[in-house]
């Protein structure tokens, strides 16, 4: 080696002066990928490079987001002290301030209007750890009924179908490992390609293995590229379309009778009704024509294996729970249930969609998705938590009417965790209005959102590289999130908040915990004998094992790999169909000569809910750096919006701005804008305030618009 080439890598060496290592998971989707930070000390700077760690699910993949997660969380605007708004102006106190704030406040509108007029919003992006605890404070601390959380928005409708047709939720009836082995994938509003990513290779194995998929969506996607069949519907209409299919797999006698007669009720009752159809009005209500109908259902039905995922498309609908319960319809009919590579999975969107609603922050459930309102489960947890049955407050309201309840003058404070109504919510500048009426409003998160903004005190969080704790993903496999990159600031975890704060309310008997761990451990007791049974999983083996399916009731049990082999979770063992008719009992809002086209809204690949943590990313940020309409062509002409042009969109709650973008692959009587952005292009404006009568989930994937070229 020559005396130049040394002299280089001694420079080399002096400029690398340290590298750490940092374990975490990604914190965005429900598939929870496992990666590592790698922090380089370089000369004077630090730079970062993120791989993918091998786990059960996800082998190591990571997406655009999980390699670039970390920048929102080095960003500058990182919140690192609490901020009390002063004459309209945040101004930094220290922490023993900022609860004696709290304190005072809490105490003295509880005092003056009731112990109630309190109301907690948490939300589907935190450990399971402290989606418990919120769960507890609100019931315990508080001592209030009004809890609910921004996973609502997303999850409930799948949640509620699956625990009234199989007596249990959990996201997956089976691991993803059995996707590639499947012989026909129906995907039902879904696009993983963009959502899930790295979920995407499952079902692109299938493919290879000679799989069927059919995909229903209003658009063309990455997602429905993959499918051989796609049944562009008309926004709204999956209950229908459902009802379509099962008419065909009835008429041509795919059913698997022995399995209708020994594992399911309520067959009859369907078979009547959807027999008593035409086909020729599913087409009419759809706009998807008797042929592919008919194609997509013999072929569903004829094969031996066959999976449905349905997601936001089908489920963000004021009949979501309905029309899920009708693709399930279709599962039981066909016997494709408890059978290796047979089953259902809905795609959670969050990243700790599943758990969160586990454990407590949902208005009517306990931990354990024990029920608030069953005597014998409000006496379990009350046991494991020291108090008194009577002591729990009953069940309150979802996440909207919370809102409504504040407009109202029944709620008057509020303690929103790690989430931003104001642009999440339907209806969001009637929500804005309504956190405007609150006497004190106490926001925790990572940076000012939106919502924060409107707070009375601000509180600075822990973000994924620092937070530990337990997460469960889209199959229902708990993980554990290791993160020891130290908090910058006086930044503190979502946990030591809750804790700090139930302190200074004269609870902290109830809330002496010193780690995630502790609180995993009440947790799992709290959870035992439940139906999203916790008790048999410990930190100690999911470090050795990489994840664990639920239920999973003792220490030496493996965990459920698969669901209802031999029986359904209601007391009898049999699921439960249900008649779903094609008029919802919400009706839906419907185009008119005032407002001609449908309005559906989605994700983009980089970006993630509110976008308040992706916009922070420089590398997702420059990618999407603005929202859009995706509209046909030919409706952009009948309009006179030229391509690339701003355009204002309005419905009958308001208006927005956002630019065009041409697109010949969605339909031409509907137009797309994604929810990712706040302010004038926040496209949740548009969206009404009506609520699924069964799981109180908003319309967001249906509402009626105008456009008009902004000059």
């Amino acid at each position: 080696m020559t005396e130049l080439m040394l002299k280089y890598f001694r420079t080399k060496q002096k400029e690398v002066q340290s590298e750490k290592i940092y374990d975490t998971q990604c914190p965005f989707c429900s598939m929870q990928c496992k990666l590592q930070l790698i922090e380089q000390s370089v000369v004077s700077r630090k730079q970062y490079k993120t791989v993918g760690k091998e786990n059960p699910t996800t082998q190591g993949r990571l997406c655009i987001k999980g390699m670039n997660a970390y920048q929102h969380a080095f960003n500058r605007e990182r919140l690192k002290y609490p901020l009390l708004k002063v004459n309209g102006e945040f101004v930094r106190i220290t922490w023993d301030q900022a609860l004696e704030q709290i304190k005072a406040h809490f105490t003295r509108i509880q005092e003056e209007d009731g112990q109630n007029a309190l109301a907690v919003y948490g939300s589907a992006s935190i450990t399971n750890e402290e989606a418990y605890l919120l769960g507890k404070f609100a019931r315990v601390a508080l001592q209030t009924k009004y809890i609910d959380y921004n996973g609502r928005l997303c999850m409930s409708a799948a949640a509620s179908a699956a625990s009234q047709t199989f007596g249990m939720d959990r996201g997956f009836t089976n691991s993803l490992s059995e996707v590639p082995l499947t012989r026909c994938i129906i995907l039902a509003g879904t696009n993983i390609a963009e959502c899930q990513p790295t979920m995407m290779p499952y079902f692109e194995k299938a493919k290879e293995n000679g799989a069927f998929i059919i995909a229903i969506d209003p658009r063309e996607t990455a997602t429905t590229k993959l499918a051989d069949l796609h049944l562009k519907l008309k926004p709204g209409t999956d209950a229908a379309l459902a009802n379509g299919l099962l008419k065909v797999i009835m008429e041509e006698n795919y059913l698997d009778e022995a399995f209708i007669q020994d594992r399911a009720h309520g067959f009859n009752e369907v078979k009547d009704y959807v027999l008593s159809l035409k086909l020729e009005d599913i087409e009419k209500i759809t706009g998807v024509s008797m042929d592919q109908i008919r194609k997509a259902a013999i072929i569903f039905g004829k094969e031996a294996t066959g999976m449905i995922f349905t997601a936001r498309g089908v489920e963000q609908q004021t009949d979501g729970s309905a029309a899920v319960r009708n693709f399930l319809n279709i599962l039981i009919a066909t016997g494709k249930l408890g059978k290796p590579n047979c089953g259902y999975g809905a795609v959670t969107g969050q990243g700790n969609g599943q758990g969160a609603r586990e454990h407590g922050q949902k208005a009517d459930q306990l931990p354990g998705y024990r029920s608030i309102e069953n005597e014998e489960h409000r006496a379990y947890v009350a046991n494991v938590w020291g108090i008194d049955p009577d002591e729990l407050p009953r069940k309150g309201v979802s996440a909207y009417e919370i809102f409504e309840k504040i407009n109202e003058g029944d709620i008057t404070g509020m303690f929103l965790m790690c989430s931003n109504p104001v642009v999440s919510n339907p209806n969001a500048a009637f929500v804005k209005k309504a956190l405007q009426k609150l006497k004190f409003l106490v926001a925790v998160d990572l940076f000012m959102s939106e919502t924060a903004k409107l707070a009375d005190l601000i509180l600075p969080t822990s973000s994924y590289l620092e937070d530990e704790g337990t997460m469960t993903n889209v199959e229902g496999r708990v993980t554990l999130r290791e993160a020891s990159y130290p908090c910058p600031g006086e930044v503190k975890h979502d946990w030591q908040i809750i804790v700090d704060i139930a302190r200074v309310l004269g609870k902290e008997k109830y809330f002496s915990f010193s780690s995630a761990e502790e609180i995993f451990n009440e947790l799992r007791v709290a959870s035992r004998g439940g139906i999203a049974d916790y008790y048999g999983i410990t930190y100690e083996r999911l470090r050795k094992e990489g994840g664990i399916l639920w239920p999973c009731p003792d220490t030496e049990h493996k965990g459920t790999v698969r669901l209802f082999e031999k029986s359904f979770a209601h007391h009898d063992g049999k699921a439960k169909m249900v008649v779903v008719t094609n008029k919802p009992v919400v009706p839906k809002e419907d185009v008119c000569k005032e407002f001609p086209l449908h309005l559906t809204t989605g994700r983009v690949m980089s970006h993630y809910l509110t976008g308040v943590q992706t916009r922070r990313s420089p590398a997702l940020a420059a990618r999407n750096f603005e929202s859009y309409l995706e509209i046909h062509p030919t409706t952009a002409v009948n309009y006179l919006i030229p391509d690339e042009s701003l355009v204002k969109v309005e419905s009958r709650r308001g208006s927005i701005i956002v630019r065009s973008k041409y697109s010949e692959t969605i339909r031409p009587d509907t137009v797309f804008v994604p929810f990712h952005w706040a302010d004038s292009q926040n496209v949740n404006i548009l969206v009404g305030a009506d609520l699924d009568p069964v799981c109180r989930m908003p319309g967001f994937k249906l509402s009626a618009v105008k456009i008009s070229p902004l000059n």
